[in-house]
């Protein structure tokens, strides 16, 4: 394996759209979500680890999902995890660690991928990988695997490409905010429109001369921390100094303003597996389009249903078409597909009362 190739595996999101199963005590990314017996940080790790080296990859969480990432992946070193004192977005972890990985490789190049994405291909994200990989140890190139968009999906942003150029890896014109539902149609139509999947590649030295120059106050602030990264008193100087930071994302802080930005269209299946109805579309199905996890079921006049239950129960669903249905130890949650995008409003009156 080659000792160069780093990632940072970001794991301290939430995932409130898949309430009451994420929670913020225990969010998506530690749950086994496909039934597949294994966590979605647990999936990742395994994909990340068959081209870079376990000591290799970095885990970015919160603070209080420190014991969780430990335990399910009893392979990572505690100085592995690197722990977010403050919620900042992306722009603030990435250069953190990109900064401490730089420390410990000048020649190190690196993938940030989050960690509760679904990826059926992982041979073939290997192969798109290290061809990342190759094109950024060459080049001083900021990259990011794109998509294939398969709908006019108005939920993700999306990256425009050079349509004049012929490589593999094409030049990006240009980043796009999440469209409404005819202008993801004409980006489609266009045909030079990927997906923004927020898998970014990059060697450690592009990534720290990106933010120099287009996030010179945050650059400086972690940089007075190098000395400190990789010692003892690395997690000092984080807790004292990363609130602040600019809570700012890495698309707006970097990706956005550079110039030097490639992506390679992707060649693997991909989900992001934001939702319940994404998830419904990845799991096994009877018949009636019902997808079931974890639970047994009888189900009559039922049809394009996910039914998902922790407890060793039977649940019988009659006459519902096109539903969520969750039961997770103190909530029984019977939604509309239709309507899940404001699960996450729901969240927050379950927590109210």
């Amino acid at each position: 394996m080659n000792k160069n190739y780093y990632a940072i595996l970001m794991a301290g999101g939430v995932g409130s759209r898949f309430w009451p199963v994420s929670t913020t005590e225990f969010p998506k990314q530690f749950h086994d979500m496909l039934g597949s017996g294994h966590t979605l940080i647990q999936k990742t790790f395994s994909r990340l680890s068959k081209l870079i080296p376990a000591e290799n990859i970095f885990i970015l969480t919160n603070e209080l999902y420190n014991d969780l990432v430990l335990e399910q992946l009893p392979m990572v070193k505690q100085e592995q995890v690197l722990l977010e004192p403050a919620m900042r977005n992306t722009a603030p972890c990435i250069l953190y660690a990109s900064l401490k990985i730089q420390k410990l490789n000048p020649n190190a190049v690196m993938v940030v991928a989050p960690s509760d994405h679904w990826i059926e291909d992982e041979d073939e994200f290997a192969n798109n990988l290290k061809q990342c990989f190759d094109f950024c140890e060459k080049e001083d190139a900021l990259m990011t695997l794109g998509i294939q968009p398969t709908f006019p999906n108005t939920g993700f942003g999306y990256i425009e490409f050079d349509k004049s150029d012929a490589n593999p890896i094409k030049k990006v014109n240009q980043f796009r905010e999440k469209p409404d539902y005819e202008t993801a149609k004409s980006f489609l139509d266009a045909g030079n429109f990927l997906w923004n999947g927020g898998i970014f590649i990059w060697s450690a030295k592009s990534i720290t001369s990106a933010f120099d120059k287009f996030q010179p106050q945050m650059s400086a602030l972690f940089l007075k921390g190098n000395e400190s990264y990789n010692t003892s008193s690395e997690k000092d100087f984080i807790n004292q100094n990363y609130a602040s930071a600019e809570n700012v994302s890495i698309d707006y802080a970097v990706m956005e303003n550079a110039k030097n930005v490639y992506v390679l269209p992707a060649t693997f299946d991909w989900n992001d597996l934001g939702t319940w109805g994404q998830l419904h579309e990845k799991i096994d199905k009877d018949e009636n389009n019902n997808g079931v996890i974890n639970a047994k079921v009888i189900l009559e006049n039922a049809s394009n249903n996910i039914i998902r239950s922790d407890a060793n129960k039977i649940i019988v669903v009659d006459g519902l078409h096109d539903y969520i249905i969750v039961d997770k130890e103190g909530v029984l949650m019977i939604y509309p597909k239709s309507k899940e995008q404001d699960i996450k409003r729901i969240t927050g009156l379950a927590n109210n009362l």
